[in-house]
């Protein structure tokens, strides 16, 4: 490929890319961020895998997907069934946010891959392909199949002792689909994909003006603060209750953790306490820190700050575990009487803790931990 320039949207430093081999990613040399990588024939493979985790989606809604028996009785869910029994136990905002996280926006991911493959072979960079770039680059984040599957292996975990659970052909299908997504979204570079759009040139990202970085902080601190409101009836309120012979027993996160581990489930014990517990508190405090770090105009500590930042885009949707291990839950677990589960109240505030997190990370503008101290100030005062 040949040589370009190209601004670090994390530091704005500008960079003239060098020609890479196969395999070669450049850096920014500032702030160690990844701003090309070169795979060969990486339009081939990502339609190839894009067209076979789309295959493997479609082959996982008609079969069956999980299948629990106790007490001489059995239920059987695929996965629209599942998405049926949350919204047939008035929980429809859950059932939204399953069916979107886990299958709607993984294809519309997967669909737009197909376009901007196909698109760059025939080298035809249309508007509606533009378009669907800009859809593609939005969406990812909030493509959650491979939480989802985590949160069922979880789920499964939880149940053996109650009952036989087994797996139908749509779970092998759904780890098939999970796995093609996985590999497609290794081979989809967004900014090869931006070069190719504009002629070989990279975009630059909007210059940070004073006005903009102190909108950036403000924002950020009310999203902080409302996803540390939103955690106190996350963790007060039932996250599921279980009805067993009639008497409901009510679960908050912090007692499910509590009972995993006295039953001696350790690993899923310490797989809920990470994700629900430690990794929220983990991220609200992290972009607190660094939002008062960049306010307050410091300039230590740059490097560290910046990886800080790259862990809490990373980590925070995987909190999504203990949200999609009740879905599931709920949604297999339907025995009447003898043995029910439903969803609580905590479960949406729960959720709304994680997406609010999620979107403060993304307000959070990680250009101004390489501010220097003068320029802070003003953007502060601006």
């Amino acid at each position: 490929m040949t040589s370009s320039q190209i601004t670090c949207e994390q530091c704005e430093c500008s960079v003239s890319l060098p020609s890479l081999a196969h395999r070669q990613r450049a850096v920014c040399p500032r702030c160690g961020h990844t701003l090309l990588t070169h795979r060969r024939n990486d339009a081939q493979a990502l339609l190839a895998y894009a067209c076979s985790a789309f295959v493997f989606l479609l082959l996982s809604l008609p079969f069956n997907f999980l299948s629990f028996r106790a007490s001489g009785q059995q239920h059987n869910i695929d996965l629209p069934a599942g998405l049926t029994v949350l919204i047939e136990n008035d929980y429809l905002s859950l059932a939204i946010i399953t069916g979107l996280a886990t299958l709607l926006l993984p294809g519309m991911v997967l669909l737009g891959c197909m376009v901007l493959s196909v698109a760059r072979l025939r080298n035809t960079p249309t508007l509606f392909v533009r378009r669907t770039y800009r859809m593609v680059v939005l969406l990812m984040p909030w493509s959650m199949a491979e939480i989802f599957l985590v949160g069922t292996l979880v789920s499964l975990i939880k149940i053996t002792e109650l009952a036989d659970v087994s797996v139908g052909m749509s779970f092998y299908a759904f780890i098939g689909f999970t796995l093609g997504t996985t590999m497609a979204m290794l081979y989809f570079d967004k900014n090869r994909y931006a070069m190719w759009l504009n002629n070989g040139s990279i975009p630059q990202p909007a210059p940070l003006t004073g006005l903009r970085a102190s909108h950036s902080m403000q924002r950020t601190w009310a999203l902080l603060i409302t996803a540390s409101l939103l955690y106190i009836p996350a963790n007060v309120l039932p996250i599921m209750h279980t009805e067993l012979f009639g008497r409901s027993d009510p679960n908050t996160i912090i007692g499910g953790v509590i009972t995993l581990w006295e039953s001696g489930s350790y690993p899923v014990a310490l797989i809920i306490l990470i994700a629900s517990v430690i990794v929220p508190v983990a991220k609200i405090a992290i972009l607190a820190w660094l939002n008062y770090s960049v306010q307050t105009g410091q300039l230590r500590s740059k490097k560290l700050r910046i990886r800080y930042y790259r862990f809490t885009e990373v980590i925070g949707r995987w909190s999504m575990i203990d949200v999609f291990v009740v879905a599931v839950l709920v949604a297999l677990i339907q025995l009447g009487n003898s043995l029910s589960i439903y969803p609580g109240p905590a479960a949406l505030a729960f959720c709304a803790v994680v997406f609010v997190t999620m979107i403060a990370a993304m307000t959070f503008d990680s250009r101004l931990i390489w501010q220097e101290g003068q320029e802070q100030q003003e953007a502060v005062h601006e």
